[in-house]
């Protein structure tokens, strides 16, 4: 079984956050120089990245059953870093939680205002 069309990844990645991803995501473009193989859908990636990232394993142990190689997942991870994908996402899922009256802004605040600020920076 496909882990794409596994509850994992249901879990990883359910409809409701691929809804808010999909439309931040930079569009696939053919390479210049031709050739490659087929572009691997960006929900598959995306899964993948989550996997790695919310598993703690290092790049090169991501399961072969995610159908996503360690490289395309690490490359496209970096394009969408890149891309600052990552802080629009978050930035889109805090003013979705906001506007429904899930996140209570004065505990966010005093959250934010007992970190320190590093040095040298304003």
């Amino acid at each position: 079984m496909d882990v794409l069309e596994s509850s994992l990844a249901g879990r990883l990645v359910p409809d409701e956050l691929w809804e808010l991803v999909e439309p931040l995501l930079p569009r696939f473009e053919n390479r210049w120089q031709g050739g490659g193989t087929a572009p691997i859908e960006d929900r598959a990636v995306f899964t993948a990245v989550v996997y790695v990232l919310t598993s703690g394993c290092a790049w090169r142990h991501l399961p072969a059953e995610f159908g996503v190689s360690v490289p395309t997942a690490h490359r496209r991870f970096q394009a969408w870093t890149r891309a600052g994908v990552w802080p629009r996402l978050h930035r889109k899922i805090l003013d979705l939680h906001g506007a429904a009256g899930q996140v209570d802004w004065s505990s966010v605040i005093v959250d934010a205002a007992s970190l320190r600020a590093k040095k040298g920076e304003a």
